[in-house]
C-alpha cells in the first residue's frame, strides 16, 4: 500500500515488474528483484539510479544497505498478528506446509523489529517515518500529509490518500470483546 501511494503521489518507484499482482496482492507487489540480494553481498550500483525514487525493501534487509547514501525510510509497522495470518492465507493458497508455529513466529518478529528499529535510530545516513497499517487506512489523509512532509512537501498527499483501500484490509485483527 506504501508504494501505491508513493507512486499516486508522484514519487518515482523503482519496481521491475516481474512480480504480478495475484489475490494477495491485487495491485501489485512494486518490488525490484535486485533488492533481494542485499543480504548476499550482491552489486548495490543500482541504488546511484535510486536516488529520488521509492524502493520497496523489506525490513530485514535495510541492515544490509551501504552507509554511503542517506536514506529516508518509510517504516509501515503492522499487527504481527494480522501478518501472520496474511503470511499463512498466502502459503496455504500455494499448497505449502505452513513453517514456525504462529507464537514462535510472532517472538521472532518482535525481537527483529526490535533490532532493525535500533540499528536505524543510531545510524546517520537513515531518517524514519514510523507509520502504522491500521492508522494509514484509518486516517489516510493525515498520514498521507506525515509522508508528504517527510519527504520535503511536495508530494500530492490527496492522491496518495485517496489510493488506501479499506476492502484490502483482509486480514483485520478484531478488538478484543
Amino acid at each position: 500500500m506504501a508504494m501505491r501511494m508513493l507512486d499516486a503521489g508522484g514519487v518515482p518507484v523503482m519496481t521491475d515488474g516481474l512480480r504480478q499482482a495475484d489475490a494477495s496482492n491485487p495491485n501489485g507487489y512494486y518490488e525490484f528483484e535486485r533488492v533481494k540480494a542485499l543480504d548476499k553481498g550482491g552489486e548495490t550500483a543500482w541504488l546511484a539510479g535510486a536516488r529520488g525514487k521509492a524502493v520497496k525493501i523489506i525490513s530485514f534487509l535495510l541492515t544490509y544497505l551501504p552507509e554511503s547514501y542517506d536514506y529516508q525510510v518509510i517504516f509501515m509497522r503492522r499487527d504481527l498478528d494480522e501478518i501472520i495470518a496474511s503470511q499463512n492465507q498466502m502459503i496455504e493458497a500455494r499448497g505449502e506446509a505452513r513453517g514456525a508455529e504462529d507464537d514462535r513466529l510472532k517472538a521472532l518478529y518482535v525481537d527483529h523489529l526490535a533490532q532493525v528499529e535500533r540499528f536505524l535510530s543510531k545510524r546517520a545516513c537513515f531518517s524514519t517515518l514510523m507509520l502504522d497499517y491500521s492508522t494509514v487506512l484509518g486516517a489516510p489523509a493525515a498520514e498521507a500529509a506525515r509522508i508528504s512532509a517527510f519527504l520535503g512537501g511536495h508530494i500530492d498527499a490527496a492522491r496518495m490518500a485517496a489510493v488506501a483501500d479499506q476492502s484490502l484490509y483482509r486480514n483485520r485483527r478484531s478488538p478484543p470483546l
